[in-house]
């Protein structure tokens, strides 16, 4: 009963959580990158319009004929409603998997603590503890790219950023549930380890082609960082608000009359 709850709770949150997260991408991140990737095709002559301007309706389409990305079987959406709608699956899929988990750290917070915070704080300090695990800590080290940048080779920068999710995650439980009083530079010292070391260095040019070009991706990339900021403190701060009133709404009833 109380996993069947569980279940459909996570639903819920997930389609909440999942379509402001795919607004928030189409107002913040997803123009910026479509010019990335025109910019990406147009080396030589880069628009400077498409730093400031919204991207029209069809624009991701016209794009997807004009580059290829892998072979030319490689399935693509048809149209722009086709993207959005695949986005907003993943979306979807990606909140239903962090609200299990953020619900899986409540209920063992009940189970150990009992009634230390109401539902809605301590889903504030969960979801805080993922954005600082799951974004904070790897983007410090290896900052978001557009396309067109060259970065680190792909499978050092994959281990890295798992150490650093690992490192948050376990200095944040530790402070969490520990209760000795050696925690605080245990974390401390989990925390440092991923930046001790090394990210993996990125390339020295942004994009392969004129100085133009690399000025304006430049741009683009600043531009990206804090939209990418904003996409990430939208969906944990609609997790935690979502999975607060949810958890007290109807898991904390059966958790508590199952302990």
């Amino acid at each position: 009963m109380l996993f069947s709850r569980i279940i459909w709770s996570s639903l819920a949150v997930a389609l909440v959580v999942g379509s402001v997260q795919t607004g928030m991408q189409l107002l913040q991140a997803v123009p910026l990158v479509v010019a990335a990737e025109l910019l990406e095709v147009d080396k030589t002559n880069p628009q400077a319009s498409v730093l400031v301007a919204p991207v029209p309706d069809g624009a991701a389409d016209s794009h997807e004929h004009s580059h290829e990305h892998g072979s030319v079987n490689e399935w693509k959406p048809n149209s722009n409603v086709e993207r959005i709608a695949w986005t907003w699956v993943a979306n979807s899929l990606h909140a239903l998997s962090m609200a299990l988990v953020v619900f899986a750290v409540m209920g063992f917070w009940r189970y150990q603590r009992g009634s230390a915070l109401n539902a809605l704080p301590l889903a504030g300090l969960v979801a805080a503890a993922g954005w600082l695990s799951f974004y904070l800590w790897p983007t410090l080290g290896l900052p978001l790219q557009l396309p067109g940048m060259e970065t680190a080779a792909l499978q050092a920068r994959q281990v890295w950023s798992i150490l650093a999710v690992a490192s948050a995650a376990a200095a944040c439980a530790l402070l969490g549930f520990g209760t000795f009083k050696w925690r605080w530079p245990i974390a401390a010292i989990f925390l440092a380890l991923p930046f001790f070391v090394g990210a993996p260095q990125l390339g020295n040019d942004a994009l392969a082609g004129s100085s133009d070009a690399q000025a304006a991706l430049g741009q683009l990339a600043a531009q990206f960082f804090w939209a990418t900021a904003w996409v990430s403190l939208s969906f944990w701060l609609t997790i935690g608000v979502a999975c607060g009133c949810v958890f007290k709404r109807w898991l904390q009833p059966g958790l508590v009359a199952t302990v």
